[in-house]
């Protein structure tokens, strides 16, 4: 075990580099920041000199890469076009989209695999086909459209929720934003489950552990469930940070300042500091998931073993 974790935190060395790069090579060919800073007007000569002198801008890119790589391993991610670290609006922004994303991630577990297991198990049958049509719609439906909907009714109409979060964001709060935000991926979730759960409802040990005169409690929950949940935990794994990525539109409707408020504020402005220091900052979120996601395999299926 101890050899694969190094040799998948090697990996990801060479990963995240290479994300990083792309992502920066990107920004910087959104356009000019400094001809933003200006606004309508056109930027003096000297002054875009001196702004661009200021923030590196006046270097070649692979020299602004090399720049900012060297100040993330020191724990500086820049400083924004307004002069505030982007540090700073990291520890406002990270700490609220991730209880957005908890409160997402456990609507995933708690609903998702619940219904998924309800159906797989009862497959053909009316509950399996209204859930599965409920699910459609789910998907099908934008996540704007979903936010906004909820949004109106429970917040304005009915006067059950704030229809704009504080900007504290305590967790009663991001209840609502977050089964919005964990609405696609929940319908995910319990489509992938159950149809995990039907395959495997039919493999041998399933009807070997049946024939020795076990519970079906136990059958279910000791061999069907553990074998069933790798796929879902793999994808589980991989939205955690897509759901924190890309949570700009439920951020926006229920005015959250959080991760995507930050980069939605950053590629407005053409603020590249913010945008690939947040952007930096997600990758590493998604390999740490990803690494945990492969080491939860070996505890859902002994049969798994690391070299």
């Amino acid at each position: 075990m101890g050899r694969y974790v190094i040799r998948r935190l090697l990996q990801m060395i060479p990963v995240f580099f290479g994300t990083t790069l792309l992502i920066f090579l990107m920004v910087n060919v959104m356009g000019d920041p400094i001809a933003g800073l200006c606004g309508d007007r056109q930027c003096d000569p000297a002054t875009a000199a001196q702004l661009r002198a200021e923030f590196g801008l006046d270097k070649p890119v692979w020299q602004q890469y090399l720049t900012y790589m060297g100040n993330v391993f020191t724990g500086d991610f820049g400083t924004a076009f307004n002069g505030q670290e982007v540090t700073e609006l990291m520890a406002t922004a990270f700490p609220i989209t991730i209880r957005l994303t908890v409160i997402a991630i456990a609507f995933e577990i708690v609903i998702g695999i619940t219904l998924g297991v309800v159906t797989g198990l009862r497959r053909g049958r009316p509950i399996d086909t209204s859930v599965l049509v409920l699910t459609l719609v789910v998907i099908s439906v934008p996540t704007f459209v979903t936010g906004l909907l909820l949004q109106l009714l429970l917040g304005v109409e009915w006067g059950i929720i704030k229809p704009s979060v504080s900007s504290e964001a305590p967790w009663n709060e991001l209840i609502i934003p977050g089964l919005v935000l964990a609405s696609v991926s929940l319908a995910y979730v319990t489509r992938l489950t159950r149809t995990s759960i039907a395959e495997n409802a039919r493999a041998d040990y399933v009807r070997t552990a049946t024939a020795k005169g076990l519970p079906r409690r136990r059958v279910v929950v000791r061999h069907l469930l553990r074998n069933s949940l790798i796929p879902v935990i793999t994808f589980i794994g991989t939205d955690v940070g897509a759901l924190m990525g890309g949570a700009i539109v439920t951020e926006r409707i229920f005015n959250i300042h959080g991760v995507g408020y930050q980069l939605y504020q950053g590629i407005l402005r053409q603020n590249s500091q913010t945008v690939v220091g947040f952007v930096t900052v997600l990758v590493l979120v998604f390999l740490a998931a990803n690494l945990i996601v492969d080491l939860l395999y070996a505890v859902l299926d002994p049969r798994i073993r690391y070299a």
